[in-house]
């Protein structure tokens, strides 16, 4: 449960950030079997103001991308998952271009990132993936035509450039590019929405069972940061503010879990979600987690 709970901090992370530049489809659906690619982000037509702001993640996605990030090492066979619906993009791109009898563009197709916070020598030979002389460590290009990289984040060299692909790391990488993160400016544009989104991924995780060693340290390192910033927050007098950030919180709390337990969130769904907020948290986390669909829905409905 803690992996799906970190994979959904990963994917509402990265829409967060990409959204004021370009179209964001999160777990957009592609053909064939059931499969959903984790963010879809096309940019705006002149996006220049995304590598300065973003660092290596702005860089990253200049141009059409499919970004899939993994909260445990991508084993192969969830590589080649991943270059099924890149291909199976490509392929609805193709179909698209042909009924309107236009002509596709190589810079309309998208390009495949693989954010896996760890990637063993072997696995990157397996796929052919080398570095580029132009791109920092860490990153494993596979042929070209298949316009996909590896991004294995443990290998990044800890700067400013790599922070916000750092943060959905693991272990001493995560932790590290936290301590950065906090280090920033207030008025840093990212700071706010990414400290934010690690406390949403604290209230998910404080109420879940068999947390491992790892979840438990994340929540040790920011349980002082969210207290300092709720204190701040007192002491400037922005206590209404706070409040309402808290509920907000908590609605993504609700939502997120309920999207880890059933996917999407249907009109049966988003109807018991107020009722579930008048709970508090240490109450309605459990249920989210216990009860099935049809129970949740004849309790809250």
């Amino acid at each position: 449960m803690t992996r799906f709970i970190h994979d959904q901090f990963a994917k509402d992370y990265l829409e967060q950030l990409l959204t004021p530049y370009g179209e964001v489809q999160a777990a957009r659906r592609v053909a064939g079997e059931v499969r959903q690619i984790d963010v879809y982000f096309i940019p705006k037509p002149q996006p220049s103001n995304i590598p300065e702001t973003l660092g290596l993640l702005g860089k990253l996605v200049t141009t059409p991308s499919l970004l899939e990030p993994f909260r445990n090492a991508a084993s192969a066979i969830e590589i080649c998952d991943c270059l099924l619906k890149l291909l199976e993009v490509r392929g609805d791109l193709q179909r698209q271009s042909n009924r309107n009898k236009t002509r596709i563009l190589e810079s309309d197709l998208p390009k495949l990132w693989i954010l896996t916070p760890t990637a063993s020598a072997q696995l990157l030979s397996g796929f052919g993936a080398n570095p580029k002389v132009d791109y920092l460590p860490g990153i494993y290009f596979m042929p070209e035509y298949l316009r996909t990289a590896i991004v294995a984040i443990h290998q990044l060299p800890s700067i400013s450039e790599t922070l916000w692909l750092r943060i959905i790391g693991r272990g001493n990488v995560q932790k590290q590019a936290i301590d950065e993160l906090e280090a920033l400016t207030l008025d840093n544009p990212f700071r706010k929405a990414a400290l934010e989104l690690l406390y949403n991924l604290q209230q998910n995780l404080q109420f879940t069972q068999n947390q491992d060693e790892e979840d438990r340290e994340l929540l040790m390192r920011l349980a002082p940061l969210y207290q300092q910033d709720r204190e701040q927050a007192i002491q400037e007098g922005e206590q209404r503010g706070l409040e309402t950030g808290i509920q907000q919180g908590e609605r993504l709390v609700v939502e997120n879990l309920l999207k880890v337990r059933f996917g999407e969130i249907d009109n049966e769904l988003q109807a018991i979600i107020e009722p579930l907020l008048t709970l508090p948290p240490e109450e309605f986390t459990p249920l989210l987690l216990q009860l099935s669909r049809e129970e949740l829905i004849d309790r809250f409905f």
